[in-house]
């Protein structure tokens, strides 16, 4: 049995040429911002206040991503701290009618909390 994407289903994009090189592989910043929205998304549901990203920790690319793929961005919140959360994402694509998916990268993003103040604020628990 192939591998399953972990996490919640967070955002669903498409792929389009305005976001592709000249040999029609979509930019890996395109890629990169996608996974972005989708754990601010994350960060500030679990939150419930403003969050900012500060890191990225372990992101590499293990498939291409192709004009008219349908990129399906996976979250999981895996550690809150007192201001911070450290969400674990996963970018996989459907490349056809079939539905079938690929996993194309994953990294873990860190993101720290903001009370009105934009000063670090604790998380709840």
């Amino acid at each position: 049995m192939s591998e399953q994407p972990h996490g919640n289903l967070t955002i669903r994009t498409l792929a389009m040429p305005a976001d592709a090189n000249p040999s029609g592989d979509i930019f890996g910043g395109w890629v990169l911002s996608q996974m972005d929205i989708a754990c601010g998304v994350c960060a500030r549901e679990r939150s419930r206040c403003r969050t900012v990203t500060v890191a990225v920790d372990r992101m590499s690319f293990i498939e291409p991503v192709k004009i008219g793929d349908v990129l399906c961005v996976y979250t999981e919140v895996v550690k809150v701290g007192n201001t911070s959360l450290d969400i674990h994402v996963e970018a996989w694509v459907q490349r056809d009618i079939s539905g079938t998916k690929i996993k194309v990268t994953e990294a873990i993003f860190k993101f720290v909390a903001l009370g009105s103040d934009g000063k670090p604020t604790p998380v709840p628990k």
